[in-house]
């Protein structure tokens, strides 16, 4: 650049908003957005979670109606999570035909058909007594190898109930690979994987916990899930996880791990998603509920730093109210 002040002046391009709106190097659509869904077992009425104003566990007829707003909304795909009635130490409840997650699935396959893309999270933790992502030995640490085996029986209830794209966020080694293999052969090879390649142990899951009643009843998930301090450690976890079959790869939480969002996107040659997790939420809102911060423009803003930094898809509670936005 040769040009200088005041010949060069950028602030032309910022001077009204039609300006801003046509120069825009970063663009959000509703359907970049995928929302996530509580449901749960026997309720009979929503429930709402304390921690994440606005966010409710669902019933079967909740789940459907936020589902059609939605996709009428023109959000890209749900991704389902599940709150059996019992629990126990295998989360039997998993791959129950008569699972919660599966009746919710055959709902939404029923009414929506292929007018947005079904997810279901596939893990175990909202399905155990004990809150872990797996099998647990004898004592106590969670078996890598025969947790594999109920992720495969899980990945085939799922696509049998209608699912698009299964999503393993349990982080076990093998996992993809596992899912791949159990899916072919049952007959479910178009059924998707996205995995959760990259999801750290982080504190900012806390809300979640509450929504999907899944804390762990000792310990934590710091052995399977991986240390914030690493980013080398990613990158071979997207890498395996591709190998093994992955469609594509999603990174979780999202705005503490934009640099990970950006060197996911500058080394894979497929599709990137964020997940904009309970603990992101619950600050923008209790903030905005103290009268501290503008609630709209830091929500944009925040969504719009996930696709900057390189996300094709953001997994986001606000889904539904910034898809309305946007199409205003």
């Amino acid at each position: 650049m040769t040009a200088q002040f005041p010949v060069v002046r950028p602030r032309r391009l910022r001077r009204t908003p039609a300006l801003r709106r046509l120069v825009a190097e970063t663009h959000l659509h509703p359907s970049d957005l995928v929302l996530p869904l509580f449901v749960k077992e026997g309720i009979t009425e929503p429930q709402p979670i304390a921690s994440m104003p606005g966010v409710v566990q669902h019933t079967r007829e909740s789940l459907r109606k936020a589902a059609h707003d939605a996709v009428e909304a023109g959000v890209g795909g749900l991704i389902l999570f599940g709150i059996p009635a019992v629990k126990d130490g295998r989360g039997s409840a998993a791959d129950d035909p008569a699972g919660i997650v599966q009746k919710g699935l055959r709902d939404l396959s029923a009414d929506l058909g292929d007018a947005t893309v079904l997810m279901a999270d596939l893990c175990l933790d909202e399905y155990t007594d004990h809150g872990h992502c797996g099998i647990l030995t004898g004592s106590g640490e969670v078996d890598n190898d025969a947790t594999l085996e109920r992720y495969a029986s899980i990945a085939v209830a799922q696509a049998a109930a209608g699912v698009d794209v299964v999503a393993p966020s349990g982080m076990m080694d093998g996992q993809v690979a596992a899912i791949r293999t159990a899916l072919d052969e049952a007959g479910y090879g178009n059924v998707a994987i996205m995995a959760y390649a990259v999801k750290y142990a982080s504190a900012f899951y806390g809300p979640f916990r509450e929504a999907a009643e899944c804390a762990p009843q000792f310990g934590d998930r710091s052995a399977y899930q991986q240390d914030p301090p690493n980013a080398e450690e990613s990158m071979r976890e997207v890498l395996l996880d591709l190998d093994e079959g992955a469609d594509f790869v999603l990174v979780k939480p999202a705005l503490t791990y934009l640099d990970i969002v950006r060197r996911v996107r500058d080394t894979v040659h497929v599709p990137v998603a964020a997940y904009q997790v309970s603990g992101e939420y619950a600050m923008v809102e209790a903030a905005a509920a103290q009268g501290w911060i503008d609630r709209d423009r830091i929500i944009m803003e925040t969504l719009i730093s996930a696709r900057r930094a390189g996300a094709d898809i953001i997994l986001t509670y606000w889904a539904t109210e910034v898809a309305r936005s946007l199409r205003a």
